[in-house]
């Protein structure tokens, strides 16, 4: 049966997926799907109301397209990392780079202790985002603590770093996401306004993150490993936007 929008549904449709401003961040309400790409070039097809993308790879032109088809948008940062490849690279000091990350060729971890060097650096990866029309930025990698970092950082550490990263993104009128770190989840659920979760089937922890779920807030969940029948009923269960991706982050996905 097809459905006519009325003028009243019209205006709901167009404030929901409208971009944040200042004065009201946006939050993605529990069970919103989302897609997942850092792995250029960009595809604008995926039916998913929520775009999670680079920083420094996507364009204002195709943030404000993705805006344009009904999609709001996530700003990933590394934000617990240092990358080879990022055009500000030679701004990080030696001093705070620490032990490669495994598996990841080109990062190293960043202690997170020295906020008063590494937050000009993270205050204009967050401005790039604001910038660009970003709805939310994706801090990644903030999880250090529980890493062999080369560091000796412990869970204050972690929370006082992650707490001013998330003031610095409402600052800058973005939402923000806790990236992974679920050992910490409620003592930051107030602080942030969703999650983003890999492989917490996998690794049996889903239950970590539920209290965003409590609080109102969407969990984007994504496996790599396991067949979706393995895990798409407890998502589903538990309110979380689960879906299978490729570990490259390209286009490809399989939503629950």
């Amino acid at each position: 049966m097809k459905l006519r929008l009325t003028a009243l549904a019209l205006v709901v449709f167009v404030a929901a997926v409208a971009p944040s401003s200042a004065g009201a961040r946006w939050q993605p309400p529990v069970g919103t799907a989302w897609q997942w790409q850092l792995d250029k070039p960009l595809d604008f097809s995926v039916n998913a109301p929520v775009y999670d993308v680079d920083a420094f790879e996507t364009t204002a032109h195709q943030v404000d397209r993705l805006h344009k088809l009904g999609r709001h948008v996530i700003c990933y940062v590394n934000a617990g990392a240092w990358e080879r490849f990022r055009p500000d690279k030679d701004k990080f000091p030696d001093s705070v780079l620490g032990r490669a990350l495994d598996g990841w060729p080109g990062e190293r971890w960043l202690d997170i202790r020295r906020i008063g060097v590494l937050g000009p650096l993270m205050k204009a990866r967050i401005a790039r985002c604001a910038s660009k029309g970003f709805d939310a930025v994706e801090p990644d990698n903030i999880d250090g603590y529980q890493n062999r970092s080369g560091f000796s950082l412990s869970g204050s550490d972690q929370l006082r770093y992650n707490r001013w990263f998330s003031r610095q993104a409402h600052k800058a009128g973005l939402s923000v996401a806790l990236k992974n770190d679920l050992g910490q989840v409620k003592a930051l659920v107030s602080d942030f306004d969703l999650a983003i979760v890999e492989e917490c089937f996998q690794y049996r922890e889903c239950k970590k993150a539920v209290p965003f779920v409590d609080a109102g807030k969407a969990v984007l969940e994504t496996e790599y490993k396991l067949d979706r029948s393995d895990f798409c009923s407890k998502a589903l269960a538990l309110g979380f936007s689960s879906m299978k991706k490729r570990l490259s982050l390209g286009p490809w996905r399989r939503a629950c």
